[in-house]
């Protein structure tokens, strides 16, 4: 078997031209699969990046449409809603409750508008957001509804340039109504994640309920669950309770991030097989092509059978010789093509700033299938080679 394969890299050298128009669609194929293979990979990555690992285990529930209704029930998320939850739905490690409001921030001149949160404590770790000064709000600032206010990184430096707001008094305003706050904290930029903290403000909810709405219902419900595994089960099982407890079908609405990062991964696994399904139809091209070559060579090979023949070469070993030459042809196109799509995905993932991800799976398929194709197309001209009658093939 070693002596058919260096007798057909042989053949290869002295056909260069007809060798090199061979590997083409084999290189061309195995490269296209591990490029779309391995930015499909990277595009994952940069998506589940994007989201952050902090908030995976979390599920929000916000009013859905059917308050469109008229003969729908509203569902209202007070404490009793709270407590159900927990009784009806397993897997819950705790549940928070969120209100927005718009808000307009001043100091001195200088004001901002921003979205505010009112959140309960602990909220804001939870989601691991950071501090870049300060501190979050305690257990007894919710509970007292003390006046302190979380600002934003954004907000934060276009009232304060000199990066000195902590301590500092502000005046906000929600509804034509002012208030005043002591700022104990300021936020790092974060761009991931379920919250968009730049540009946003925090207070506690105790101070919502007291001052500004008092006994509300929550505008929006945090579920943790108890591990990120099982946030996507436990936001099916929610949205079943929602709408049994109201007896109307979307009477939520009820978002994981888990469930959307597997969604989104779903979808680009589902496009880049399909792409690479596409890019390996050049492999059977190349393969067809490979067949073609390998017709030509037995024919002109014809007396060299008819000697190996004569010499008492069986049909067998003729047929394994051409099969080892169709193979060797595509485990270097094979081989090729897995070098050329690695460094061209690696230059492209270099262009595009993200991480490089050369999927290894799929340079293993793409190899695996370009000798395949080698074997299977190089089939038929080996068994004609091997065919041949040796008295017919010496006097050719």
């Amino acid at each position: 078997m070693l002596e058919d394969f260096l007798n057909a890299l042989s053949n290869f050298r002295r056909n260069k031209l007809r060798t090199i128009l061979s590997l083409l669609g084999i290189i061309i194929g195995v490269a296209s699969v591990i490029i779309i293979m391995s930015m499909g990979e990277s595009s994952k990555q940069e998506i589940s990046s994007q989201f952050g690992t902090a908030g995976l285990d979390m599920v929000q529930i916000s009013s859905g449409w059917f308050r469109r209704r008229r003969d729908a029930v509203s569902l209202k998320f007070d404490e009793s809603f709270r407590e159900d939850l927990f009784a009806s739905v397993e897997n819950i490690k705790k549940v928070w409750y969120k209100n927005s409001l718009s808000a307009t921030i001043s100091y001195g001149d200088s004001s901002a508008s921003s979205s505010c949160s009112a959140v309960e404590s602990d909220y804001m770790q939870t989601f691991g957001m950071q501090l870049d000064s300060g501190r979050f709000f305690t257990v007894t600032d919710n509970v007292a509804g003390n006046q302190k206010i979380i600002l934003g990184s954004e907000i934060a430096s276009s009232l304060f340039p000199n990066g000195d707001a902590v301590g500092k008094r502000i005046l906000l305003v929600t509804s034509k109504v002012p208030f005043n706050f002591e700022i104990i904290g300021v936020l790092k930029e974060q761009t991931s994640g379920m919250e968009s903290t730049s540009t946003s403000c925090f207070i506690p909810r105790g101070f919502y309920a007291k001052k500004v709405k008092p006994n509300p219902t929550a505008d929006t419900v945090m579920v943790q669950a108890v591990s990120t595994d099982k946030a996507s089960a436990l936001a099916e099982k929610v949205e079943d309770f929602c709408e049994k407890k109201s007896g109307t079908e979307g009477s939520v609405n009820v978002m994981s991030m888990q469930s959307m990062i597997e969604q989104v991964s779903s979808v680009l696994n589902t496009v880049s097989i399909m792409l690479s399904a596409i890019a390996a139809i050049s492999l059977l091209v190349g393969g067809i092509g490979i067949m073609n070559i390998m017709i030509v060579t037995v024919t002109e090979r014809r007396q060299e059978i008819g000697i190996r023949k004569a010499l008492g070469a069986s049909p067998s070993v003729i047929r394994r010789q051409f099969l080892i030459e169709s193979a060797a042809i595509t485990v270097i196109g094979g081989s090729v093509g897995i070098l050329l799509g690695s460094l061209i995905s690696v230059a492209i993932e270099f262009v595009r700033e993200l991480s490089p991800v050369v999927s290894l799976p799929s340079c293993v398929i793409a190899f695996f299938f370009s000798v395949f194709v080698g074997i299977f197309f190089g089939l038929s001209p080996a068994s004609r080679a091997a065919k041949l009658d040796p008295v017919e093939a010496l006097a050719s």
